[in-house]
């Protein structure tokens, strides 16, 4: 039986109760919301007032402030006035970390109020305690009698409430008994849950937050899952990926993650945690959540399937067996298309990272260099790069004398119809877009040991569709390599990333996939999108965008690593320096570190925990002051910001990461 979500093969909303958060209705089958959380300090009332407006008239439909203590709680009645006086009513949601005391005087002041189980009475000090099962029961009931206080002031005010677990401040007391687990971001929430229902009180939201998105798909699954067994029922979630970072790769990372939940139909509201403006989180909201709102959906009637193949709540790669270097335990490849160049000259090659010297006639290979290029019907007139092999159509092919370097790529309809290459050949299975039927796996395709299936669908749910065929190859035991083809015939950069992302990435969490190829349809366009008079993302080049975007999907679903992580906070009223400009300028000196993992915290609160996953910190500890980590130990504290960088810069140099 399926616990975490309505169906696989289709898509089709999990049902959630109700929650109201001011005459805002949420889950419950009412439209997916959208939301962001301010960047200016809270005691400055105008400045928080004219970004949220800002991010109201971006298309927010709520909008979170910080409140790290009683005076910003308190504050918050100014903020709500000063909007309201100018005609705003959008709920409001007051963010509290460590201060139950601010947590109760929000709650009688706007609608809904936030708290992270992770640090609202456990603490957090990275000590191993071992807990005696008497011990924990009489800290659950420390928990009782803090909580219920701020419960039972929701309950009397109407105010609802999200209980907000992050992967990455998990308290001392969940880390002794689960560790740092999926498991254990699922147990902080629903002890509070528990409670709340204790008290009859059910106004509540939740949320599984990571930067990793293998472990936050897995959370959200488990806590749906969980939810089902004890109470029969599913409280309403909030997605979203913490410390994405900005531009192409927060974006990237965001999408995967909350985008393999939405098409499973799980989330009934998002946010995207960007290091940008708040309001330029909402675009990229409505992007995803737009997909969604599709009613002439063609979606065939697949048969659900009654026994998984896999574990949807652990990361394991299906098993398949190499060809080239393609399948088994070789990292997923990466084809560019070229096909719809006019002409393919060395120049071209650039954008799929390989750089001609007409001087030495030699060619530079960058990280992100694919591994295939497709070009179609035509043909090379120049010699490539040694690593870089060719896809060609079966009929162009056939002219080619060079088979060490060039491979033919065919409709499995055509198969055996023409001659092949003795090594690899790639077949395409548009999957299920023509019949709801499966093939017939008897078929001689399906026992050539030199195939590489091709999957793509024209359905609406084509990330279904072709996830349906994974798993119907699994349960029949082909193990040949699986290439995703993804095409977009969107409109802008934002669109195009969201898709690909999306379909592509949520296949890779499966574990499915050993390659990905990126394309645009005939409809596509690439048209830049202002929002408050910035273009927020520019694109020159297709093939560049595709090429890049392919491996930072791959990046960001940990299946092949090709460059420099950051892991950065969205900024907020407690972040302590610039972190667009910090996040910049950290970039600009490290992203040659392939596979080296850096988080930018702007605060204690989001730092050290929430870069559980880092390779090393920069976290703001104090105006001015920036505290270094390598991983979750404190190097250098407190030292003045205007060195930090350098400083980082040693720290990696001292640990063997520099280049």
């Amino acid at each position: 039986m399926l616990t975490y979500a309505a169906a696989l093969n289709k898509y089709k909303r999990l049902a959630t109760r109700e929650v109201s958060i001011g005459d805002l209705k949420l889950g419950n089958f009412n439209p997916i919301r959208v939301q962001t959380m301010t960047t200016t300090d809270t005691m400055d009332t105008i400045a928080t007032v004219e970004q949220t407006i800002r991010c109201i008239e971006a298309g927010a439909e709520l909008v979170r402030i910080t409140a790290p203590s009683k005076k910003e709680a308190e504050n918050l009645l100014e903020i709500k006035k000063e909007l309201r006086r100018r005609g705003y009513n959008t709920p409001l949601i007051a963010d509290i970390h460590f201060t139950p005391n601010a947590a109760e005087i929000a709650a009688r002041i706007i609608e809904k109020v936030r708290v992270n189980p992770g640090n609202y009475v456990d603490k957090k000090k990275f000590e191993l305690i071992e807990y005696t099962d008497a011990d924990y029961a009489e800290e659950i009931e420390r928990i009782r009698e803090r909580f219920t206080p701020l419960v039972k002031i929701c309950k009397e005010y109407g105010t609802a409430m999200r209980i907000g677990t992050n992967h990455g401040s998990l308290s001392d007391r969940i880390m002794s008994r689960y560790g740092d687990t999926p498991n254990g971001m699922v147990e902080s929430a629903m002890e509070f849950l528990r409670i709340a229902r204790d008290e009859n009180y059910h106004n509540i939201v939740l949320s599984m937050k990571s930067s990793n998105p293998q472990v936050m798909v897995q959370a959200y699954r488990l806590l749906i899952s969980s939810m089902q067994t004890e109470f029969g029922e599913a409280y309403p979630l909030h997605l979203g990926v913490t410390e994405a970072g900005d531009g192409e790769d927060g974006r990237i990372k965001s999408a995967i993650g909350i985008g393999t939940l939405l098409e499973d139909g799980i989330g009934d509201t998002i946010r995207v945690s960007l290091t940008e403006d708040p309001e330029f989180e909402i675009p990229v909201c409505k992007d995803l959540v737009k997909r969604y709102a599709v009613t002439d959906r063609k979606e065939p009637a697949l048969a659900e399937p009654q026994n998984l193949p896999y574990n949807p709540f652990e990361y394991k790669r299906r098993t398949s067996t190499p060809i080239k270097n393609i399948g088994g335990k070789n990292v997923p490849v990466v084809i560019a298309d070229l096909s719809k160049k006019e002409s393919i000259q060395p120049s071209d090659l650039q954008s799929v990272g390989y750089t001609y010297d007409e001087q030495t006639d030699k060619w530079a290979i960058g990280d992100a260099a694919a591994d295939y290029i497709y070009i179609g019907s035509k043909s090379l007139s120049f010699a490539i790069p040694g690593t870089l092999r060719v896809i060609t159509d079966g009929n162009s092919w056939l002219n080619q004398t060079d088979h060490q370097t060039y491979y033919p790529i065919i409709d499995s309809s055509h198969y055996g119809k023409q001659a092949l290459h003795k090594e690899l050949n790639f077949v395409m299975i548009d999957c299920f877009s023509e019949t709801n039927s499966l093939p017939d796996f008897s078929a001689p395709v399906f026992k050539d040991p030199t195939v590489v299936f091709c999957f793509s669908s024209t359905n609406t749910n084509a990330m279904q569709s072709v996830r349906a065929m994974c798993v119907a190859f699994m349960q029949n035991n082909i193990q040949n390599p699986v290439i995703l083809i993804t095409d977009s015939n969107l409109q802008t950069p934002d669109e195009h990333l969201i898709h690909f992302a999306t379909e592509t990435g949520s296949l890779l969490l499966e574990g499915m996939g050993d390659g990905i190829c990126l394309g645009y349809g005939s409809n596509a366009h690439m048209d830049n999108v202002k929002v408050s008079g910035r273009t927020y993302l520019e694109v020159k080049d297709r093939e560049q965008f595709t090429n890049n975007t392919a491996f930072s999907i791959l990046q960001a679903t940990r299946t092949r690593i090709s460059k420099t992580e950051y892991i950065s906070c969205p900024s907020c009223g407690r972040t302590l320096f610039d972190l667009q400009e910090t996040t910049a300028k950290i970039r600009a000196v490290t992203n040659h570190l392939k596979g080296v993992k850096i988080a930018i915290m702007g605060c204690i609160v989001n730092g050290p925990g929430e870069m559980a996953d880092a390779d090393f910190g920069y976290v703001g500890s104090g105006p001015g002051k920036i505290t270094l980590y390598k991983g979750k130990e404190v190097v250098k504290r407190n030292i003045d910001s205007a060195g930090a960088v350098e400083q980082l810069i040693d720290l990696l140099k001292e640990n063997g990461a520099w280049k």
